[in-house]
């Protein structure tokens, strides 16, 4: 009887398996990241993560054959990245090793018997040797290329390149941390921010004469300095603090920020320009997510992000006459902006124009004018400029991700012969839809069907929810490598007899402020339920899906709302896969704002509790796999254990998968292919139930 069973199982298992390929092939692409030019945009370099099998690669100019630099093997579960040119483009710098929890343990998931902190290395581009540097992290060279500066924990070291004797020393001594690190052009000053809780100082460092100041302090959180190319000014913004504002919860309106300018030969600073109130009075510190936020045009203007429109867009400003020029134009917000080695040119990513996807923009700063520089259709990022074209990173609804060359209008793949070859070559491409949640709230969702869909059927679906919840899911693999994983595993749920939808709930990216702090989100009233309960009616609607078998699955935020509807709507849902989920506002927000003890603050613990899963827990029926790693720095472990507790004791079915020492975003790729194929063969069991 067993054996009949048994065999009954995996006839109807391969039922819905059409596609005999594993989740670990729709893995398997090595994702690039850190993709850097040389100063005189001659050569270019990246990390491959294959496999969880990092190294770094070089291509160079005329031919652009790439070439692994580095010999690192296996799936260590060591980060690598950091990349940066020295000034001549001799020496190319890279970190490797994890960052700290809040014990001082460096992340280790792979149980390595060895020190896995943050690691300064050098490669020798002549010889392509490489040698160790200094513990650290967070690497800039100096103007002259003699000189590294990065920092160890809160602290800014200091080290000769040339001198192999040259021992590190710490640069300065200053309270709280130290953070935005900007050389002089004449190499002379070294200006950053000094973080201090409720606010911060730009400081000085004056080389030599060893000696720190802050020239201008203030109330406010001054940030993002941005020397003008003579060295002769220093712009930053200064930006109010925001009290008791728990993190996920919608604001559209403060005090407003400002630009002010330092002349550094009369140390005084004035006010250029003022957000002013209203929309745009709000720093959003996730965009443009780059490190800098001020860019000199060589005419002495000053570019910078600015949400007044209500999309967070390029302006200049011109700070003698504080006459202000709008940039970007259009529906859709510029995400990444990167300077050129050709100095009057800004890289922008942005999806004006293409709002379900990603394009390049080449910023002129004489003219201010805008060239697209994007393929129609790819989703396009990591721009760096190269000598004779350019380099960037490329995606499509079947292809992941890959560093790309432009040369002569012409586009080329970089490294192609990396690429696996049994990679799936029959994906889907996504069908964009609209849905409107019962309060009117319009949202944004991706369907994908399976091969050779046919409409008479009823398939089981799932929902992926993404976390953040600051993100976008795209019309293709993401620029993101979580985010990469997660439309794989949508497209071999689709491959496999799923109808799979992706939803781009309301507070994520992508479309606008008003989307984004979108009323009574997250800790304020976990409003983006109604859009995950809408693409569940939306799928039972559906002629094709079996309106019984519909299973939300997603990550971090994600887990946060697959939670939600199994708490507050299991007749809705068949079961759920929540990775690393939050379940109590009132345990997570501290691990972001370490102000916040719900104690002290009562109404707002209230409604943040009432906007957690675990205020409906009582009605949660449907089976869940839990899946986390103990080393997690953003979603507390025991947010897992705590809910795993409560749903046995009111025999609901508990399933769990935990990764020893693993940290948020999953840093071995083992632990990548483990925690999919666990969902899979969850989801698989759950909807072969009788």
């Amino acid at each position: 009887m067993r054996k009949i069973l048994t065999y009954l199982v995996l006839f109807l298992l391969s039922a819905y398996q059409t596609d005999a390929q594993s989740i670990a092939q729709y893995l398997s692409a090595p994702f690039p990241t850190d993709l850097t030019a040389s100063p005189d945009g001659k050569a270019v370099a990246w990390v491959f993560n294959s496999e969880g099998e990092r190294n770094i690669f070089l291509a160079e100019s005329p031919n652009f054959e790439a070439k692994k630099i580095t010999n690192f093997e296996g799936d260590e579960g060591l980060g690598l990245g950091e990349l940066a040119f020295s000034p001549d483009g001799k020496i190319l710098a890279f970190v490797r090793g994890n960052s700290r929890n809040s014990s001082g343990e460096a992340a280790n998931p792979a149980q390595l018997q060895e020190n896995t902190d943050f690691k300064i290395h050098l490669i020798d581009l002549t010889t392509l040797k490489t040698r160790y540097f200094s513990p650290g992290s967070t690497i800039t060279f100096s103007p002259d290329g003699q000189a590294l500066v990065y920092k160890i924990g809160r602290n800014v070291y200091w080290k000769s390149l040339n001198d192999s004797s040259s021992q590190q020393e710490r640069l300065f001594v200053s309270r709280g941390g130290s953070s935005q690190l900007s050389f002089s052009p004449d190499g002379e000053k070294l200006a950053f921010v000094s973080t201090r809780g409720d606010h911060s100082f730009i400081g000085i460092w004056d080389f030599e004469q060893k000696k720190l100041t802050y020239p201008e302090t203030s109330l406010d959180k001054d940030s993002y300095p941005a020397w003008s190319p003579d060295g002769k000014q220093l712009a930053y913004l200064r930006i109010p603090n925001i009290n008791n504002l728990l993190s996920f919860t919608a604001i559209k309106e403060s005090n407003p920020w400002s630009i002010r300018v330092l002349d550094m030969e009369t140390m005084k600073a004035e006010e250029v320009w003022n957000s002013g109130t209203g929309p745009g009075s709000v720093v959003v510190w996730d965009l443009p997510a780059e490190a800098d936020r001020l860019w000199w045009t060589p005419s002495g203007q000053l570019v910078f992000p600015w949400e007044k429109n209500g999309w967070m867009q390029l302006y200049a400003v011109n700070p003698t006459s504080g006459e202000v020029k709008h940039l970007t134009k259009g529906q859709g917000i510029v995400e990444k902006v990167k300077t050129s080695y050709k100095k009057d040119e800004l890289l922008l990513t942005s999806n004006i124009g293409d709002i379900e996807r990603r394009k390049i923009y080449s910023l002129d700063l004489n003219s201010f004018d805008l060239e697209d520089l994007s393929e129609k259709g790819n989703i396009n990022w990591s721009p760096v400029r190269l000598e004779d074209g350019l380099a960037y990173l490329s995606a499509t609804a079947t292809r992941p991700a890959w560093p790309y060359i432009r040369q002569n209008d012409n586009s080329e793949p970089l490294a192609e012969e990396f690429f696996p070859q049994d990679f799936p070559k029959t994906l889907i491409k996504p069908l964009g839809l609209d849905l409107q949640a019962e309060d009117g709230f319009k949202t944004r969702a991706q369907l994908f069907l399976p091969p050779n869909h046919d409409a008479t059927k009823k398939y089981p679906a799932v929902i992926f929810l993404h976390g953040g919840s600051r993100r976008q899911m795209l019309l293709g693999f993401n620029y993101s490598p979580y985010y990469s994983n997660a439309y794989a595993l949508q497209q071999y749920f689709a491959a496999n007899g799923f109808i799979a939808l992706t939803l781009n709930y309301r507070s994520g990216i992508g479309y606008g402020m008003d989307f984004r702090e979108a009323e009574n989100y997250g800790a304020g009233g976990a409003s983006e339920v109604l859009d995950l309960m809408a693409a569940a009616d939306y799928l039972a609607a559906r002629p094709d899906v079996d309106s019984s078998k519909i299973i939300p699955w997603g990550g971090s935020y994600g887990g946060f709302l697959t939670a939600h509807g199994l708490a507050q709507a299991p007749e809705k849902f068949l079961a759920g896969v929540d990775i690393h989920g939050v379940h109590n506002w009132n345990n997570d927000i501290p691990v972001f704002d370490s102000w916040y003890e719900p104690e002290k603050f009562p109404e707002m613990a209230e409604l943040a509790f009432k906007s957690s899963p675990m205020a409906y827990v009582e009605n949660w029926e449907d089976p869940v796999l839990l899946i986390h790693g103990d080393d997690d720095r953003n979603v507390l472990f025991s947010e897992s254990v705590e809910l795993a507790e409560v749903l046995r004791k009111q025999g609901v079915e508990v399933e769990q998968l935990v990764f020893p020492d693993e940290v948020h975003s999953f840093i071995l790729h083992s632990n990548w292919v483990k925690a999919y194929q666990a969902t899979i063969d969850f989801i698989m069991k759950q909807i072969q139930k009788p």
